[in-house]
């Protein structure tokens, strides 16, 4: 029984063989090699590869791959001579005795003897879809036409110009900044692979259709093999400049003359905003001078409009457009270690497995005949071999051997090849370390001056001396940012980016506050007047934790799938998927900067938006140091655009903008409501709000006393009371008042005063004129409605806004400091009878705010009654402040609504697809 089995095995598999059609691979490159190998794979079998000769001592990839599998390869420089087919390569053709020819890509003339020789004839590959951009440079028309839609056609040769009837067409969609690499990297090369070996099942199963190609819509394009078909005409508007630098990038690349010497030029995108500053350089037929800049080569278009171009090739050689007309200088070469000299050699094997030659130093990649999928296959090598993840442009601007391995040394001592992100700094030697920070508004990854040409005064608050002036973002500013941050949505890097990738950024761009973060806490301390020591701690300490923790959910943020109904007999599926807002505003308050900057900011990004931020006008510096280092940790421009300003002109101009979809403001309740009415009335854009408060903090006698004057302590104190939860108001049991206040008075009698700078400094003054004036407005007010001021309530006798510690007892519930919070250092107690907890309750509800509250007590089942009655979207039991980037925070009623911080926080800046399918 076992023989019989073996021999019916045997019989069988015979059987599969003889079946298999026998294929011809007419054609050359890695793309034809890959659908060789699926050919394979599908159990295909391939009787011959035709391809072209050898390139000097480089074998065509798709002649290596089949050689290795003994698989015959037929090269020919020609297959006719003057119209004719060869007899020679004819009758080696024939004796493959093929069914099928496939053309993956083939850039000979193959005879029609050829052709129509196989059984099933010829299929084959074009760039295109059929019958638009007909010809050898398809797919480059299909860009420089500017085609929103592009893709492939499989169609039987015939003996016309890519006439033949369709077999199958595959459509994607073209980015506008889209070239030739990246619509063959992401599309044409892995989905035409597919759809190669797709058509040749279906030739094989007798089901392939032969469509005629209508000629409605027809195009015949001609070859770029012409220098005056790739010579720019300047008196176009941009877009058509830009599709035409485009569509020749990589290959054959769009030339132009600068200063007499033929330059191609690469890398080109859409320019928003207003021209930058640099050296104009002339360009022939060009009638306004383009502009060389740190980013680039500016270029207008007839219409007005501009375009950057990111890369030339001058003589020869690859550079940085923003270097052009700069004096060279040699770069010092690096001395490499054992294991780097380990990974060059391992890299030299890629470089001599994809040349096919000996690989000297100063070998160079494209001159030695490498090709745009070879940039990809080189990336791909090195990133196995050696770990290290380039991008195709650092092949294309390192193109020597030894160059190349400068390039992956540098990356791999963690270093960064791009130009070195530079501009005008202020620099200052304080708190006995250099600190340095921008000025200008930092608007699609770059500071630029204001257009409105007015500036904000930025005051150190313990001196009441100016620090510098910076710029205040107008309208037009607005405008500006808010286009960078749209285009960096929808069309830019960050849009495309892989969520784990988006999550790396994020990781680094915290590590990189972490290793600045004494110097943004010297920042926050001289431009907001937070003690030194809190700011590190908290202030920049808990910004780290939070980009930190929300850089962890990138990749976690997940949609669900839902049992509906089906529609019988047919069965439905339903999902929903977690999308990105888009551009998103934020308005943050100037008592914790850089940490209500953080709070906001990270989980916008992580959810994948883009952002416009106006910091508070009076503490704007910790923001706009906080978006160098979002360049320098590699955000893509426009993901995040810094906008200091004036409530009433920036705020209200991103608060009114029709193209920002969400808002997240922090500040007075009075200014929420213009806000939310603005986000209203615009285009009822998404907002969350948190408001002021007038958090109440019941102290019961049972509680543990010593805590509690700690915890009161803080509540009320904690950052000079410029606390959005500050404990407004403390409801001290009757039994324990007198003694709870005494020892309140004692530990505002110890706190030290003074220099913010200063590590043995507890109180610091507050953040501006303006509010320290209203705080002396306001224990005025107290004293003079019967309050009884029992500590403080005057300024300090020295320079800069420094207010003693106030504490007013006494303080009956129809009086204007038991309702309206102060924010500052003043504490407001009023006594309740003992045991009298529900009143206590219903006088701590009895405000219009909720934002926080707390409660002191040793009785569990009294903790829980009081904590589930009070009016706030937080309750601390036994603590207070105790916030954490993990657990949400945000307000009820007045206090306004969304919330900040943990997982809930991403809900704010993620709406909510649903899709259903039938089947």
């Amino acid at each position: 029984m076992f023989a019989c089995s073996q021999i019916y095995r045997r019989f069988s598999t015979s059987q599969s063989v003889l079946d298999r059609m026998r294929v011809a691979i007419i054609g050359q490159s890695t793309f034809a090699g890959e659908v060789y190998k699926q050919l394979i794979k599908d159990g295909h079998k391939v009787v011959g590869v035709f391809t072209v000769p050898d390139q000097g001592n480089r074998e065509d990839p798709l002649a290596s791959i089949a050689a290795n599998d003994g698989i015959k390869v037929f090269k020919y420089k020609s297959w006719r001579k003057k119209g004719v087919a060869i007899p020679e390569v004819l009758q080696e053709y024939k004796s493959v005795d093929a069914e099928l020819n496939v053309m993956p890509f083939c850039s000979q003339f193959i005879p029609m003897d050829v052709i129509n020789h196989p059984k099933h004839k010829s299929i084959c590959y074009h760039p295109s879809i059929l019958p638009r951009h007909r010809g050898a440079s398809s797919i480059n028309w299909t860009l420089m036409c500017g085609d929103k839609k592009g893709g492939f056609s499989i169609f039987w040769a015939d003996d016309g110009l890519d006439t033949g009837p369709i077999l199958l067409q595959r459509e994607v969609d073209v980015d506008p900044n889209d070239t030739v690499d990246t619509l063959y990297n992401r599309f044409m090369y892995p989905e035409g692979i597919k759809a190669m070996a797709e058509a040749v099942r279906l030739v094989a199963d007798g089901k392939a259709p032969k469509i005629p190609q209508t000629e409605e819509g027809a195009t015949y394009d001609p070859m770029l093999n012409k220098a005056d078909l790739r010579k720019i005409n300047w008196d176009q508007p941009a877009e058509n400049l830009h599709n035409f630098i485009r569509g020749m990038d990589s290959s054959p690349g769009a030339w132009t003359t600068i200063d007499g010497k033929e330059v191609k030029l690469f890398g080109s995108k859409c320019f928003t905003g207003s021209a930058p500053s640099g050296t104009e350089v002339s360009i022939e037929g060009l009638s306004t001078p383009a502009i060389v800049h740190k980013d680039g080569l500016v270029i207008k278009g007839s219409d007005g409009k501009m375009i950057n171009v990111a890369r030339l090739s001058v003589d020869g050689k690859m550079m940085n457009a923003s270097k052009y007309g700069a004096s060279a200088e040699a770069a010092e070469a690096v001395e490499l270690t054992e294991e780097e000299k380990d990974a060059a050699e391992k890299i030299r094997e890629s470089w001599k497995a994809i040349l096919n030659i000996d690989i000297a130093e100063d070998t160079d990649f494209f001159k030695s005949g490498a090709g745009s999928m070879d940039v990809v296959r080189l990336v791909e090598e090195v990133k196995e071999k050696v770990s290290i993840s380039l991008e195709n442009e650092d092949v294309y601007m390192a193109t020597t051997f030894q160059e190349f391995i400068q390039t992956v040394v540098i990356k791999m001592r963690g270093g960064d090849t791009k130009p070195e992100f530079t501009f005008d700094a202020i620099k200052m030697h304080v708190n006995n370390m250099d600190i340095s920070f921008g000025h200008q508004l930092f608007i699609n990854g770059e500071f630029v001056d204001a257009e409105s040409g007015k500036f904000l005064e930025s005051i150190d608050p313990s001196t009441e001396n100016l620090i510098c002036k910076v710029h205040a973002a107008g309208k037009s500013d607005v405008d500006k940012a808010v286009q960078a941050a749209k285009t960096a949505f929808y069309e830019g890097e960050w849009g495309r980016m892989n969520a784990r990738d988006r999550g790396t950024l994020l990781f680094k761009l915290a590590d990189l506050m972490d290793q600045h973060k004494e110097e943004l806490a010297t920042i926050e301390s001289i431009d907001s007047g937070a003690v030194y020591t809190l700011a590190l701690k908290t202030h920049v300490g808990m910004s780290i934790d939070t980009w930190r923790y929300f850089a962890g959910w990138c990749d976690k943020i997940e949609g669900t799938t839902i049992p509906i109904n089906n529609a019988r007999p047919n069965h439905n599926l339903t999902i929903t998927k977690k999308e990105p807002i888009g551009v998103c505003g934020l308005v943050t308050p100037w008592n914790y900067p850089l940490m209500m900057l953080s709070w906001k900011m990270a989980a916008c990004l992580a959810a994948g938006n883009t952002v416009v931020i106006k910091p508070a006008q009076v503490s704007p510096l910790t923001a706009i140091k906080f978006a160098e280092l979002s360049a320098r940790a590699g955000i893509p421009p426009g993901v995040i655009n810094v906008l200091p300003g004036t409530g009433g002109v920036c705020g209200q101009g991103i608060a009114d903008h029709p193209d920002v979809r969400k808002l997240g403001f922090t500040g007075s309740t009075e200014i929420g409501k213009v806000i939310m009415k603005s986000c209203a009335e615009s285009n009822l854009k998404k907002v969350s709000l948190e408001l002021g408060g007038k958090s109440p903090f019941i102290i019961f006698a049972d509680c543990d006393l010593d805590k509690a004057v700690r915890m009161a302590m803080s509540s009320v104190f904690f950052n000079k009371g410029e606390n959005c939860i500050a404990a407004g108001r403390l409801f001290v049991e009757e039994a324990i008042h007198d003694e709870f206040l005494s020892r309140v008075i004692e530990e505002c009698k110890k706190m030290a005063i003074g220099d913010p700078l200063n590590r043995g400094t507890a109180h610091g003054p507050q953040n501006h004129k303006k509010h320290f004036d209203s705080l002396i407005d306001y224990i005025a007010t107290g004293e003079k409605e019967g309050a009884k001021l029992v500590y403080g309530g005057k300024r300090v006798d020295r320079p800069g806004y420094f207010l003693y510690p106030t504490v007013f007892t006494d303080v009956e519930d129809h009086m204007f400091i038991a309702k309206e919070e102060s924010f500052g250092p003043i504490m407001i107690i009023s006594k309740f009878p003992n045991g009298d907890v529900e009143d206590v309750i219903k006088r701590a509800n009895d405000t219009e705010f909720g934002l926080a509250s707390g409660v002191m007590t040793k009785d569990l089942s009294k903790a829980l009654l009081v904590s589930e009655k009070l009016q706030a979207g937080t309750c601390f039991v036994n603590t207070y402040n105790k916030t954490d980037v993990a657990a949400p925070f945000g307000g009820f009623k007045q206090s306004g609504f969304g919330k900040d911080l943990g997982r809930e926080a991403l809900h704010e800046y993620l709406k909510t697809k649903t899709i259903t399918f039938e089947y």
